[in-house]
């Protein structure tokens, strides 16, 4: 016999957990599926993000943050150290303790918002009189029906051609989370997020790293001058970046893997590592969910085909996240989830793609919000630039990092806010400030007047915002 539920999630994800959770918490009996196990076989929601993504490589790169600081600054302090080493297994343990954490608070939210969980992959079986049939396929079999249905399946990582995931020498995201020991030389393919996060966990610990990127501009969707700026710092710091190059072969052998590329002036170049990350994007996850059981709409890429409120071409059936169109951020995909689940009540769920934050968790860390500098002179807007360097700033001396600056873009007539850029310490969390002000239509001005706390990295912003206008109080 079926189970009947008013919406049923695909996913536990992101997208799929926070909007189950808003579901029920709207009045909807709500199911979720999601096929995450744990090293036990239980279940383990929260989607790439919590169990090979954000949450993970956030717990890594605090680790090696840690490492780095005792073996290079701590004497700095007056803070003495000897026979300093890293136990790489005790980071990982750590790592998964961390994972495991939110996995159990997830399950624990389903509870409390009464939202019921499957485990095992949700499939498309039929429609059916005012909805549709789907099938749970795990250690039990289920079949539940649902009026609405959301789809939060996420997306895979993306292999180089002729050179699939091994997870031992060849390492997506997944792998690159469970190395076991420092390797002597880390290959990466990819400079953007993934690349350059892994790279910089491993690179604190000792390894060799190289980082091959196929475009020939570091950090393209960043503004110029901010990308240039972290490159200086990665440079320093002993991340090997090489840029425009184009990948020819890549193979396993021996104990390690051989990388043949040409460089950007198209010289022949071979490179041979312990262990490669390949880090060049993700791809939309349908695998298994049937949809031309119903008659379920992807596009070219396989991603599910949405309009903009997150409907796809069925009536009940929607989409959030990284199985969609957009960034694919797991911040992104909470949004949509939320949105969908208050449409689906009837209420007006709002998300503003023009107002997502974008952050790598780096050192120096980048974040930005709305548009770049190169964006507005390519469009012909006219527009004010403002920065201040986190040099001149108390608190960063203070923290002994001082690498990087805040970035203001306003328009030249109504001094709106049209993007912010930081590169520097803590600028995930500074970030937000600017996201709130352009989310509600301020000035530059408006952040110039309002009071920052001193001493503060936070005064950075306050400095950028002032330099639009060719001012400074220069804290």
């Amino acid at each position: 016999m079926s189970k009947n539920f008013d919406v049923v999630v695909i996913g536990g994800g992101p997208g799929g957990y926070i909007a189950a959770i808003r579901a029920a918490q709207l009045g909807f009996n709500t199911a979720c599926i999601d096929e995450w196990k744990n090293a036990a076989g239980g279940p383990a929601p929260g989607g790439t993000c919590t169990n090979v993504g954000c949450i993970p490589s956030k717990a890594l790169l605090q680790s090696s943050e840690h490492f780095e600081h005792a073996a290079k600054h701590f004497g700095d302090h007056g803070i003495s150290l000897d026979n300093l080493k890293m136990d790489v297994a005790k980071m990982v343990g750590r790592k998964d303790t961390v994972v495991k954490q939110n996995n159990d608070g997830i399950l624990y939210l389903f509870k409390k918002n009464k939202v019921t969980f499957f485990h095992g992959r949700g499939a498309f079986g039929k429609a059916v009189e005012g909805g549709y049939e789907i099938s749970v396929a795990g250690k039990t079999a289920e079949t539940l029906t649902a009026k609405h249905v959301i789809l939060a399946t996420g997306s895979n990582a993306r292999a180089l051609p002729g050179a699939p995931f091994d997870e031992e020498k060849i390492l997506s995201n997944d792998g690159a989370l469970r190395i076991g020991a420092v390797p002597q030389k880390l290959g990466i393919i990819g400079a953007g997020v993934i690349g350059l996060e892994m790279g910089s966990v491993w690179r604190r610990l000792g390894a060799d790293v190289t980082i091959l990127e196929g475009l020939p501009t570091f950090l393209g969707a960043a503004d110029e001058q901010i990308a240039k700026e972290a490159h200086k710092a990665f440079t320093k710091q002993g991340l090997k970046i090489e840029m425009g190059v184009n990948i020819s072969e890549v193979k396993a052998e021996g104990e390690g893997v051989a990388i043949a590329y040409a460089d950007a002036k198209g010289s022949a170049k071979s490179l041979v590592v312990d262990k490669l990350i390949v880090s060049i994007g993700r791809v939309p996850n349908t695998i298994g969910l049937n949809p031309e059981a119903v008659g379920l709409q992807l596009d070219e890429r396989g991603a599910i085909v949405v309009d903009g409120e997150c409907r796809t071409n069925l009536p009940g059936v929607w989409a959030v996240g990284d199985v969609v169109r957009g960034p694919m951020l797991a911040h992104k995909a909470e949004e949509e989830g939320v949105a969908v689940a208050e449409r689906i009540a009837g209420q007006h769920g709002h998300v503003n793609f023009d107002t997502i934050p974008w952050v790598i968790y780096t050192s120096p860390e980048i974040a930005w919000v709305g548009q770049t500098e190169q964006a507005l002179k390519a469009a012909g807007r006219a527009y004010k630039a403002g920065t201040f360097p986190f040099l001149a700033n108390g608190r960063a001396r203070a923290l002994g990092d001082t690498t990087g600056m805040v970035k203001f873009l306003a328009d030249a007539t109504s001094d709106e806010i049209l993007g912010v850029h930081i590169v520097g310490p803590m600028a995930s969390e500074l970030i937000s400030e600017a996201v709130v002000a352009m989310e509600f239509k301020a000035s530059a001005e408006d952040i110039a007047r309002i009071c920052h706390a001193h001493p503060s990295l936070s005064e950075a912003t306050k400095e950028a915002a002032l330099a639009v206008d060719k001012r400074t109080l220069n804290f």
